[in-house]
């Protein structure tokens, strides 16, 4: 099949990204940390940057499709209209007087615009010259630059709603409320763009609207390292029982049969298992300088029988070294003091995208970092991120790999 993610680091054949558009203009003082950002970006310099990082990719053999692009392309295939109208117009979301008109919105707006309202946000003033004769009390609370549909600027982390493991994707029920009407995009593209429907494979988790709390899990607490296995962060963002639905399902698709997870500390900076650490070759993970080198981890491993066995390790390290087949793994600690650790580490300074083996991308200000990973035989491709960091993320975090290939067994 096409689509495929078999390891963190083998060649990359394929990836969305999503190139930010107007909903970063609609971040404000009033409304930034709700939305889960740390300031307000300059729009303008963040999509230069982000072209450049597109531009790094393509450069490199990878195909990088728009998401923006496959939204629209998808809201324009017969039932995905419908299938928004189900989800988005409805009585609970927007009162019963606003759900017909909006409805009728959704069946008639073009459909590249309507893909960036999706993303982007609707206020009541662009929305209200559709609404003549609406009498609302919703529309008549909310003032004209209020949000009848709130943006999603953390669409720019394409690796977090959704991910390819192995032969199959997981749409992530995500832990925060600003994000998780991303999952409602992301299931119009995996379920009626013709690219995905022309293929056979997988869905994990979370293609239904059911609710899945507590049971959470983002696509940065999942690496793919390979052979059969998984890593899983246990993080602020995905819960205990988020990664047991999601290994369950993998162990019955017979694609997995082990899953290492991983305790993070519950703190911002940890967000997810790769704002800690990334694989960036066959041997080698960069990780945080001052993560515990005691850090908990479990091992659930698929039974024959059905179901799975759960167990404590004694130390991360050896298990995921026997995972990758290597005898020794490169654990690669930047010789930083800890004020400049945590620095790097706000600027996600291990938070690299692999294009193959010991080729990654990593921010270009993380310069002791990049500069030991190549004192380790590590490319480091550097690129800018003055403005994209400013939303907690490096260049996996903005990456939805659709297809990566394994790594060829010596």
């Amino acid at each position: 099949m096409t689509f495929h993610v078999d390891s963190e680091v083998g060649p990359l054949r394929q990836v969305i990204l999503h190139k930010p558009g107007i909903e970063l203009l609609r971040l404000t003082p009033s409304n930034v940390d709700e939305l889960l950002f740390d300031d307000i970006m300059w729009a303008e310099r963040a999509r230069e940057e982000h072209e450049a990082f597109a531009q790094v990719l393509t450069d490199l053999g990878t195909r990088v499709h728009s998401y923006h692009r496959l939204l629209a392309e998808a809201i324009e295939v017969d039932g995905a209209r419908e299938f928004l109208r189900e989800r988005l117009s409805t009585p609970s979301m927007f009162g019963p007087a606003l759900s017909d008109p909006l409805k009728e919105f959704l069946s008639t707006h073009d459909a590249s615009e309507l893909a960036e309202i999706l993303i982007g946000g609707l206020l009541k003033r662009e929305i209200a010259p559709h609404l003549h004769g609406t009498s609302s009390l919703l529309l008549s609370y909310l003032d004209d630059d209020d949000f009848l549909l709130a943006p999603l600027p953390n669409h720019l982390f394409q690796r977090d709603n959704s991910a390819w493991i192995y032969s199959g994707v997981s749409i992530n029920p995500m832990a925060k409320p600003a994000r998780q009407r991303e999952t409602i995009n992301s299931r119009v593209i995996y379920n009626f763009h013709p690219m995905f429907t022309a293929e056979s494979f997988d869905f994990y988790y979370g293609n239904d609207s059911r609710h899945h709390g507590p049971a959470t899990i983002e696509g940065g607490d999942i690496l793919v390292i390979g052979n059969g296995y998984v890593m899983i962060g246990l993080s602020e963002r995905t819960a205990p029982q988020g990664i047991e639905v999601l290994a369950s399902a993998l162990f019955r698709s017979d694609n997995v049969h082990t899953a290492i997870v991983v305790e993070l500390p519950r703190e911002r900076a940890f967000m997810h298992l790769d704002t800690a650490m990334t694989q960036v070759d066959r041997d080698a993970f960069s990780v945080y300088p001052y993560l515990p080198e005691t850090l908990r981890s479990f091992t659930l491993h698929a039974k024959e029988s059905g179901g799975y066995t759960v167990t404590e390790n004694d130390d991360l390290w050896p298990v995921v070294a026997e995972a990758l087949g290597v005898e020794q793994l490169r654990v690669l600690r930047a010789p930083i003091d800890r004020l400049e650790a945590a620095r790097a580490q706000w600027d996600d300074g291990n938070n690299f995208l692999a294009a193959a083996p010991g080729v990654v991308i990593g921010y270009e200000r993380n310069i002791t970092t990049n500069k030991f990973l190549g004192d380790n035989g590590i490319q480091v491709i550097p690129i800018a991120g003055n403005e994209l960091g400013r939303g907690r993320g490096g260049p996996r975090c903005m990456s939805c790999p659709i297809e990566r290939d394994a790594l060829p067994q010596d």
